[in-house]
């Protein structure tokens, strides 16, 4: 350990919790869970992570928890305790104190499984969801991993792994020294060891085929279904280093996955023959001989660059499923990097492995173009004052190490500070949120950083490529410092529960009300939103809390706002805008930017706008088709009615403009008293100005 590394690191952490503090979050220990979390989420460690602080009493014993990630296709519970001491020099932290942390976390679990949420007031708050969650889940749960955080240094051993109700409860720690190892240098895959001894019984057989020209070696394997599984339900979406596709679900008879249930259910003993297998790199291989031939008794730093949907069927499939995977074998060619470049040699293998399946792949690597293009935007794109600029972190930790690299000369580090503090600092799960939320997907931000990226990575690779200029970099810059500030604003009015949630929704509820367009100049140039619209997220979140609960029902809150089912009937019962409109929302021209010399924007033209929403594509085709065809609208209006059309079809993701809007409804107006249009799924007084 290099002790002055870990030092600089450690007070880093804690400047970066100070400057976290504010009236809304006064509590140092949160925030550094907060960051804690998001960093280790980005670095690939954690996925679907929420930071919560709940504490108590039964009778004797305490229980507490920071944060939790519930995975329910590996009948996962993580639970998070922190010890946060805010020392500039770590101190050592006993192996018994770490101890008595992780059991007040797992005492947090045993008292939700006997109905702690009956006895928490008040009863909706996002400790409650969680508790009512975990007693309904129970019974599935197979796996409890409790996870202390700590700024300082870990002393002695954490407690063992074993039995607990049925269940295989788990330790973990991330202590100062190795938050330093994962988010300070960035290794992601230093302690991924598989011990396949420990899981098959015995080393795997392989057949070792060296290169030709040097810099890899390849190994080829049959690895038992069971030991594939349990790799995955150990390590989780670390295994895919955000380099594999997401996994696609079940759902639909053309499903590649539900191909491979078919065949685990029905023929698993042909599973080697019909399936391609994965292919995956390691760090290290360590080899033993069986039966005069080379084995393989562990790997390190294992990766899975192709594979990761055979990977998660055969687990879901094992625990979510309870289907048998004795007789599964699935072919694996291991890669051993050697002199080669690690990270390039794994992007190209996942490349080029991905490209033979038709299935369309989202590529999750920092290397992907788009996320080339926005750094080179963010380098290149300064304020307005021409004194600063945002820093767009695509690999991690390059904003410290770019920080660092100032440090050595005095100028040089107060000039990367001004030009770029760490306030101004973005990163990939952040654009794939702000961008998601804006783009009417909070629901998908419901699912979590993780799964969020890689379905806005997916859709990056299923639509045209963005136009990538400094227009569209500060317009993403503006939907950011927007998100920030009703992420702000929301926390400050301390909701009991939901907080993230309605923060999506909010953003989602400006942009769908606005029709996505605001004016982005003027909040790129003042880099702050005004008073008026931050009065305007104050007004609106307390309905949107009320329509998210009211959409709830009896389901799960939690899990049902991250269906696109709730989105849609939230859609409906948004609220109102009203006179006088905030600044960002008056003035704005037809392609989203400010406009002194266009006409002023009025609610009554949002109006139209929603209204606009309100018909389906059949009908606005319709309008369009009958309408120019009896002369009763002008071959322009028509096309502005089937470009609406389009839009309804790609679920009013892109949407009206307030010039398209008038004479839209106007052609629907003047079909309509004609008679001559049918089926139409909207009526008169939805359309009357």
């Amino acid at each position: 350990m290099n002790d002055d590394v870990v030092v600089r690191f450690a007070r880093e952490l804690a400047t970066d919790v100070e400057e976290g503090l504010s009236a809304d979050a006064p509590f140092s220990a949160n925030i550094f869970t907060r960051i804690v979390l998001e960093r280790l989420e980005d670095a690939g460690h954690l996925d679907s992570v929420f930071d919560l602080h709940q504490e108590g009493r039964l009778g004797n014993a305490g229980y507490r928890i920071d944060g939790f990630a519930f995975d329910e296709e590996r009948g996962r519970l993580e639970l998070f305790t922190t010890v946060y001491r805010g020392e500039l020099q770590p101190s050592r932290l006993t192996g018994t104190e770490a101890a008595r942390a992780l059991e007040r976390a797992l005492r947090f679990a045993s008292a939700c499984m006997d109905g702690l949420a009956d006895r928490l007031e008040p009863s909706n708050t996002d400790a409650s969801d969680l508790a009512r969650r975990i007693e309904a889940e129970a019974a599935t749960l197979s796996t409890i991993r409790i996870v202390l955080l700590t700024d300082s240094v870990l002393g002695g051993t954490l407690p063992p792994s074993g039995e607990w109700k049925g269940r295989t409860v788990e330790y973990d720690a991330y202590d100062v020294v190795r938050l330093q190892r994962v988010l300070g240098e960035g290794e992601t895959r230093a302690d991924i060891s598989v011990d396949l001894v420990a899981l098959t019984g015995e080393a795997v057989p392989c057949l070792h085929v060296p290169s030709d020209h040097g810099g890899y070696e390849a190994y080829l394997a049959v690895l038992p279904g069971r030991a594939l599984s349990q790799i995955y339900e150990r390590y989780g979406v670390r295994l895919l280093e955000l380099n594999v596709r997401a996994f696609l679900g079940l759902r639909g008879r053309k499903s590649v996955n539900s191909e491979l249930r078919r065949t685990i259910m029905e023929q698993p003993s042909m599973f080697l023959a019909f399936n391609n297998g994965i292919v995956a790199t390691a760090d290290g291989i360590e080899l033993d001989e069986a039966n005069g031939r080379p084995a393989i008794r562990s790997l390190q730093g294992l990766q899975i660059v192709n594979g990761g949907q055979t990977t998660a069927s055969l687990h879901r499939a094992r625990r979510k499923e309870s289907i048998t995977l004795d007789h599964v074998a699935v072919p694996v060619k291991i890669i051993k990097v050697g002199g080669a470049d690690l990270s390039e040699m794994v992007a190209s293998i996942s490349r080029a492995a991905n490209r033979q399946n038709t299935v369309q792949l989202a590529d999750f690597s920092a290397n992907d173009p788009f996320h080339q293009q926005l750094e080179t935007l963010a380098n290149n794109t300064w304020l307005d004052d021409g004194k600063g600029r945002w820093f767009y972190e695509r690999t991690r930790g390059s904003y410290l190490a770019a920080e660092q690299k100032a440090s050595y000369r005095k100028t040089e580090h107060r000039s990367f500070r001004l030009q770029t503090p760490k306030q101004r600092r973005i990163n990939k799960l952040d654009v794939a949120r702000y961008l998601s939320a804006w783009s009417g997907l909070p629901h998908r931000v419901c699912l979590g950083g993780q799964k969020n990226f890689q379905h806005f990575m997916q859709r990056l690779k299923d639509e045209p490529p963005p136009p990538s200029d400094t227009t569209w970099f500060k317009r993403i810059i503006a939907i950011a410092i927007l998100y920030r500030a009703v992420e702000r604003t929301v926390r400050a009015m301390k909701f009991p529960a939901y907080g993230a949630q309605i923060i999506a929704y909010l953003v989602a509820a400006i942009s769908h009300r606005t029709g996505g367009r605001v004016d982005f100049d003027r909040i790129w140039a003042h880099q702050v939103i005004t008073p008026e619209l931050e009065n305007l997220v104050k007004s609106w979140a307390p309905a949107i809390d009320a329509a998210l609960r009211e959409s709830a029902g009896q389901r799960n809150p939690s899990e049902w706002f991250k269906k696109e089912e709730c989105w849609t009937l939230l859609r409906e019962r948004l609220p109102a805008l009203s006179d006088p409109l905030p600044a960002e929302l008056s003035y704005v021209a037809e392609n989203g930017n400010r406009s002194e010399t266009a006409p002023a924007v009025s609610v009554e033209d949002y109006d139209r706008i929603a209204r606009c929403m309100e018909i389906n594509g059949a009908t606005w085709l319709e309008i369009a088709e009958l309408g120019q065809r009896a002369g009763i609208i002008h071959w322009k209006v028509a096309g502005i009615c089937r470009t609406l059309a389009s839009y309804a079809a790609g679920g009013w993701e892109r949407k009206p403009s307030a010039k398209q809007a008038k004479p839209a409804l106007d052609a629907y107006r003047n079909v309509e008293r004609a008679g001559i249009i049918s089926g139409s799924q909207a009526s008169s007084e939805n359309v009357e100005q």
